[in-house]
């Protein structure tokens, strides 16, 4: 099993004139001490006008901050929203940090959230998922092609040769931003890692797992011609601390993030820069709600979390992404978080990684064949609206041939 840090870059309020100048500065200081402690990967999100929640407008330019300061870490975009980015501004930023980072980089694609964000960009959340769909197609071939051109519904343009190109060939892998079964199934038909980000229990990752390759085998729909990336990735909210009750203690900023989270969810934008996040989740945090939420991740004794990570190593998660910069989390705390971790977990999971490549190969060679587990008893919380989707296998392969029917009947 490999492991990732996740930056939303949260800043509840109140601020002061250096919050954001510190804010920043912390996360770098934090990938750099990752990068020296064996972690694999440093995942940063791209949202935008969600004050509190995250400050992670630019994450082009965090991502290639970071790149100067590290050697080894992969560095992920988790997620570049490509509705409401040109896909050949996506292209050259995206194969510039893969040329500046010595090629580095991971390619995480979504469609970014509700009205909030999206509205300012002149996009309609009704169209985001063809938009996506559209865009991942616009995109792909700048990577290789010197004379591309692309005539489609949301994108229209003429030949050119989009320029630099990336260091790995073809490109960076592809993941796509996964907030339910649904999206989680798709990103196996799409052949793309799955971005997990429903915090979901072992028992539910291990249904997400067996659909996720099952749909990837048995009812491929490639968006572009791309080199399949077969992983699954899944954020917990995270803190390790010598005892179970101080990591608790520690863990305080994990129910401001799911906290504003939903609050963003149900609620949008009310009050731009007059709002008070921080002041609404007092009355919150002291509900059964948020007590139960510190109970629910990888929070906890260096024991307590090596239990819990052996549940997702025997649903054969491949990352287990850590979100330990949330609320009003302290540098310190991150740090001797990440250093105990690293320490006294990270090292046997690092070693079992031999065995989980011959499992996955055994899979994707068809030699293990996977049950396919019924997954309705898992109520997933969804990133955008709060859904629960439940979808079959059948109904899937239906709705993505209906989809792509229609997709080659207008020349898509």
């Amino acid at each position: 099993m490999k492991f990732g840090v996740f930056y939303e870059h949260q800043l509840p309020r109140p601020w002061t004139e250096h919050s954001e100048y510190e804010l920043m500065q912390n996360s770098l200081a934090q990938v750099e001490l990752a990068d020296k402690l064996g972690y694999d990967y440093a995942w940063q999100v791209e949202h935008h006008f969600l004050e509190e929640y995250s400050h992670a407008s630019a994450p082009e330019v965090f991502l290639a901050a970071a790149s100067q300061r590290t050697k080894n870490i992969r560095l992920g975009h988790g997620i570049i929203q490509l509705t409401t980015n040109q896909p050949h501004r996506v292209a050259e930023r995206v194969s510039t940090l893969d040329l500046i980072s010595n090629g580095r980089v991971e390619m995480g694609l979504g469609e970014g959230a509700g009205p909030a964000e999206l509205h300012p960009f002149n996009v309609r959340v009704r169209d985001k998922r063809e938009r996506w769909e559209e865009a991942v197609r616009a995109i792909i071939p700048m990577f290789t092609r010197t004379d591309w051109e692309f005539h489609g519904q949301y994108h229209d343009f003429g030949p050119r040769n989009v320029i630099p190109k990336p260091l790995q060939k073809p490109h960076p892998p592809l993941w796509v931003a996964c907030s339910n079964i649904q999206t989680i199934a798709e990103a196996g038909a799409w052949g793309m890692g799955a971005l997990g980000f429903s915090f979901v229990s072992p028992d539910a990752a291990q249904a997400w797992v067996h659909r996720y390759y099952n749909t990837l085998l048995n009812h491929p729909n490639r968006l572009a011609d791309y080199p399949v990336n077969p992983n699954i990735a899944i954020v917990n909210g995270f803190m390790c601390a010598e005892t179970d009750e101080l990591a608790v203690e520690k863990a305080s900023g994990w129910t401001f993030f799911i906290f504003a989270l939903s609050h963003y969810g149900r609620n949008g934008i009310s009050a731009p820069g007059a709002g008070d996040l921080w002041q609404e989740f007092q009355a919150w945090r002291e509900t059964d709600k948020a007590r139960a939420a510190l109970t629910n991740g990888l929070i906890g004794s260096p024991e307590t979390i090596r239990k819990r990570l052996r549940q997702f190593q025997a649903a054969h998660v491949d990352q287990v992404i850590l979100l330990n910069q949330a609320g009003k989390t302290s540098h310190a705390d991150i740090c001797d978080s990440l250093k105990l971790f690293a320490e006294e977990v990270m090292p046997e999971f690092h070693a079992d990684e031999e065995a989980h490549g011959i499992w996955k190969q055994a899979v994707l060679n068809r030699a293990i064949v996977l049950p396919e587990l019924d997954t309705t008893p898992y109520d997933l919380y969804s990133h955008q609206n709060e859904d629960i989707v439940r979808e079959s296998p059948a109904q899937l392969k239906a709705r993505m041939a209906a989809k792509e029917a229609a997709r080659q009947q207008t020349g898509g």
